[in-house]
């Protein structure tokens, strides 16, 4: 049989975890193909990039959905878990479960207008109006900024999992990777470990180190508040740096903003920004597509 849509695979990947086991998604995979009957030659297809099974990709999105209404949720690296409201979706749903079926939760909800919000014209209408109103070079901007918002909080949970250590050569490859520190062996001489799952360190702005920006990440769990902005202050003092950044996998109270705002040379960049700055400068991702949008070129018409 063809490969069903990712919405018909929603109700399959859910009936092959619950049992409440936390299974790898290889095997949910394995069982959800079972269960449907897919043939070797269904497995095999290919998107039309060739570069990913279409089955694969699909799972994958069920995946993501089911995750973002809070029916699945994520026990580590690749593990995951049905959850008392994929129960419950299994109960309430008869047959076929659609994105309609979940947009009843808040979650749900919040992950769908993030990623309209995220489109360079921001117009809060809810999905369906958007939808119907854009144009498709509107549809592929509202797609592009899905892909990202998911890739975002995905990229988010593998940094929240990594052992200081690897966090550590996370932050000095971004930093690199943004034009600072010169290369990954002085990005990585400048920076001590703290002993606290923190680093901090001197890192160079320009080539010469003219000119130096003192950084602090922290991989926390915890939200970070203004005492610990406070004491990062009282390092920039001390260490003769005119700028500071400080960087945490967890969140920024209020009071640490305000702080930072009114100390005036200090950065705050949360987890989220910290994903972000992974996508934009390409740490930690691969591009899988490249699409080129053409246009008609008048002025080459009224030339001829």
């Amino acid at each position: 049989m063809p490969v069903p849509d990712y919405q018909s695979l929603m109700r399959p990947l859910l009936e092959a975890v619950q049992d409440g086991q936390a299974l790898h998604i290889r095997e949910v995979s394995k069982r959800v193909a079972q269960t449907l009957q897919l043939s070797e030659e269904d497995l095999g297809e290919m998107l039309p990039s060739g570069k990913q099974a279409t089955y694969t990709n699909r799972l994958g999105w069920a995946k993501t959905y089911l995750a973002k209404a809070g029916a699945l949720s994520s026990e580590g690296r690749g593990i995951i878990r049905i959850t008392e409201r994929g129960r419950e979706v299994l109960g309430r749903v008869a047959g076929r479960i659609t994105q309609s079926d979940l947009q009843q939760y808040e979650e749900f909800q919040a992950f769908k207008q993030r990623t309209i919000e995220e489109k360079p014209t921001t117009i809060k209408l809810s999905v369906t109006e958007t939808m119907s109103i854009e144009s498709p070079e509107e549809r592929l901007s509202s797609l592009y900024a899905e892909l990202n918002a998911n890739l975002a909080e995905e990229l988010l949970q593998q940094v929240k999992e990594r052992s200081p250590a690897q966090f550590e050569r996370l932050v000095v490859e971004i930093l690199v990777a943004m034009g600072y520190g010169g290369n990954v062996r002085d990005a990585g001489q400048a920076l001590g470990r703290s002993g606290d799952n923190g680093i901090d360190g001197l890192i160079k702005q320009d080539p010469l180190g003219l000119d130096r920006i003192y950084l602090q990440a922290k991989r926390w769990q915890n939200t970070v508040h203004s005492p610990e902005i406070r004491t990062f202050s009282g390092s920039l003092t001390y260490h003769k740096a005119t700028k500071g950044v400080f960087m945490t996998t967890s969140t920024f109270s209020d009071g640490a903003k305000a702080t930072a705002e009114q100390i005036g040379n200090i950065i705050l960049q949360d987890g989220e920004q910290i994903a972000r700055l992974m996508i934009d400068y390409g740490v930690g991702v691969l591009t899988r597509e490249t699409y080129q949008i053409r246009r008609v070129d008048a002025e080459y018409f009224e030339e001829l």
